[in-house]
């Protein structure tokens, strides 16, 4: 769920202008990025299932709400997606070094260690070592290794590069980057054209596209990355083509919201307002 187009439009759209959209709105913007009417459909109730939303009956009309749990999901999703730069500024020269690894037979323990310390932008040179130049995620690793159950047997220090090797083959063996440079050129591509025939199905496109790149780029400091890297240019043409088609949109005047006694009336800075 958390991947999916749906989230895209939630985090983008719903929660922007109220948090709350029609049922016809879903199908409407949805249906312009490919999605059929009734995998919309199925999506919302998957959604309402497992607690992302709640439906209210209007008349012959249904009107789905963010719950509270996820309307702060997606404002702290905002704030990480729209503030990514693909790289680190102000770096004092220190990493942050975890020594963890779960049991071979805990797969499950593995996987969230894995992922979930992925997604804080740490990488692991060799088995059981994990570092990362964002000294701020310490208390976000702590957690990983509570919920992973080997919080007890790990260890977190702050450490900094004395000699031996350059620090190049440790980034190579810690993360990807060549994939991720790739990824971000093919966005650069992908998004070259700044006035598209449908502005709206494009912003969708364009933060579905973007919200990857948090997980997988540990934003590393500049001085450490490759001369001009590919993530700088990204987040720049991000940035403008997210200020492009939200205007665009804006001049359509096309409504996200549901009008009607007793709903909160739209902000008047929303990106869409619900179709009626």
């Amino acid at each position: 769920m958390r991947g999916s187009l749906l989230v895209t439009v939630l985090g983008e759209l719903v929660l922007p202008a109220g948090g709350s959209a029609l049922t016809s709105t879903f199908i409407d913007v949805l249906g312009r990025v490919g999605m059929e009417e009734k995998a919309v459909r199925q999506a919302l109730m998957r959604a309402a299932r497992d607690g992302w939303l709640e439906s209210e009956r209007t008349g012959r009309r249904t009107l789905w709400t963010l719950t509270p749990s996820t309307a702060t999901f997606l404002t702290e999703g905002a704030e990480r997606i729209y503030g990514f730069t693909a790289s680190q500024a102000g770096w004092d020269g220190r990493w942050l070094q975890l020594l963890a690894r779960a049991p071979e037979s805990d797969r499950r323990a593995r996987h969230l260690l894995r992922t979930r310390l992925t997604w804080a932008g740490f990488g692991s040179p060799a088995p059981g070592v994990w570092l990362t130049t964002h000294l701020d995620r310490a208390a976000e690793a702590q957690r990983v290794l509570a919920e992973a159950g080997v919080r007890d047997e790990a260890q977190l220090f702050l450490a900094s590069h004395y000699g031996g090797a350059g620090l190049a083959a440790l980034l190579r063996q810690a993360w990807d980057l060549d994939a991720i440079g790739a990824s971000y050129e093919a966005f650069i591509e992908e998004f070259g054209d700044p006035s598209p025939a449908d502005p709206l199905a494009r912003l969708v496109q364009l933060v579905h596209a973007w919200r990857r790149f948090p997980l997988m780029d540990p934003a590393l400091p500049g001085e450490l990355l490759p001369a001009d890297w590919a993530g700088t240019r990204a987040a720049a043409l991000f940035q403008a083509r997210h200020a492009t088609f939200t205007a665009a949109i804006g001049c359509q005047r096309v409504d996200l919201r549901a009008v009607r006694t007793g709903l909160r009336q739209p902000q008047p800075d929303a990106h869409l307002r619900a179709a009626r």
